[in-house]
């Protein structure tokens, strides 16, 4: 399994040059801010607060799973909302909205999100997250000779929550009766929140290990 190659290299030599050298590739800790999505700012904030809403989210590599913690603050009192991993986010590396931006692209439902009376909520999950969380569709292309799948491994390295309610962002401009497939029962609201891709290599948070060459980014896994 390649996520016990940390483990088996600390094992393996007792180098302390060689650790640093996997430390500097692959970082034990990633943590990251989600930014509000603009259009249902006020729709999030809490009254009872002069703060912005935040949400930080800190991600602690394992060897079998990482643990994501999401801490949310200055939110609207008795709020819900549906955390994913996604492949595209609709921000720029600013916080502005991406005038190019089409879809979310692959996404994958990972948890609840509720607000206490305090403003305040805490989620902690634990699955494949960094530099190698991925999905697909093993289903064959239709007509394809070669079993192609029709969707191809596809990396989610945004995160995001959705508005679990579609009538808390109604009024902030949200048709109500345009609901979006981001909850258990495909009928929520709108993004709330989201990730920013890195400034320099366009992809999400959730790779830590980016590997650039020429004009082509990956994420090494």
């Amino acid at each position: 399994m390649k996520r016990t190659w940390l483990v088996a290299a600390f094992a393996a030599t007792a180098s302390f040059a060689a650790l640093r050298t996997l430390a500097a590739q692959a970082p034990s800790l990633v943590s990251f801010e989600l930014r509000s999505e603009p259009k249902f700012v006020e729709c999030l904030r809490d009254p009872n607060s002069s703060e912005e809403p935040s949400a930080k989210v800190t991600v602690v590599r394992g060897s079998l799973n990482d643990t994501l913690h999401l801490k949310v603050e200055h939110v609207k009192p008795g709020l819900a909302f549906d955390l994913f991993t996604v492949q595209r986010t609709n921000l720029l590396a600013d916080g502005t909205v991406d005038p190019a931006f089409k879809n979310f692209g692959l996404a994958w439902y990972q948890s609840d999100v509720e607000v206490g009376h305090r403003g305040q909520a805490e989620v902690q999950i634990k699955t494949i997250l960094l530099d190698q969380i991925f999905g697909f569709d093993a289903d064959p292309q239709p007509g394809s000779a070669t079993g192609a799948p029709l969707v191809a491994p596809t990396h989610t390295f945004h995160v995001g929550f959705w508005f679990d309610n579609p009538q808390d962002a109604a009024a902030c401009g949200f048709d109500p009766t345009k609901r979006t497939p981001f909850n258990g029962d495909q009928n929520a609201g709108p993004l709330a929140m989201i990730s920013v891709p890195d400034g320099t290599t366009g992809l999400g948070p959730l790779c830590s290990n980016p590997q650039i060459s020429g004009n082509t980014i990956n994420c090494n896994p």
